[in-house]
């Protein structure tokens, strides 16, 4: 087995590590968006996360990417599911299709990183989530086995917090996580939109 780059306790990291995780990852994803029952899932892919919040959480659930090439089939799913998950191919700078406060939460894994002009995305989903709604960010962070195995520029936990600032959020927080390997950033939708533009 090929081992990738050191962890923070000097033991090796196989590269296989985010694949290894991604089952505890998504649980502890479920606890900390316990609370929400309508959450947004941000480039997507094919929509794991959000099956997984559909069908071991109960949640409702949009995943949004701008291309669909990886979304399931729904109409392989069964009614129950279909009823909770949405997969729309779209810009999420542009989300006028949902109202304002359309959901509860909004999540992105292993997305901040792709994303073209991050801080008019996160200002846009936060005007559709509800106030005091939370945004939770997971993503690779600089210097990591991701930035190894996949050679993609990746930020760091106090730039990831200054964009959630920057876009309007409040009670915000970055920390390394899972053998300092993923950033686990969060903010809030303020309850004054003046607290957000100041």
């Amino acid at each position: 087995m090929r081992t990738g780059g050191a962890a923070e306790n000097g033991t090796r990291l196989s590269d296989g590590f985010y694949e290894e995780i991604r089952p505890r990852l998504y649980r502890r994803i479920a606890r900390e968006l316990r609370e929400a029952g309508r959450i947004l899932d941000l480039g997507c892919g094919g929509c794991e996360l959000a099956r997984f919040l559909v069908n071991r959480c109960g949640k409702e659930v949009t995943g949004l990417d701008v291309t669909d090439g990886s979304f399931p089939d729904l109409g392989q799913m069964d009614d129950s599911v279909r009823r909770r998950l949405r997969c729309i191919k779209a810009d999420a700078r542009r989300l006028e299709f949902l109202g304002e406060e359309a959901a509860d939460a909004a999540v992105a894994t292993w997305a901040l990183h792709e994303m073209d002009r991050p801080r008019e995305i996160l200002e846009e989903v936060r005007r559709v989530l509800r106030v005091g709604g939370e945004l939770l960010i997971v993503d690779f962070p600089r210097d990591s086995l991701a930035q190894r195995l996949w050679n993609e520029e990746y930020y760091v936990p106090e730039e990831v917090s200054e964009i959630l600032e920057r876009a309007g959020y409040e009670h915000v927080s970055a920390r390394l996580i899972e053998r300092r390997q993923l950033i686990w950033a969060k903010g809030f939708r303020p309850i004054s939109e003046e607290a957000a533009t100041s």
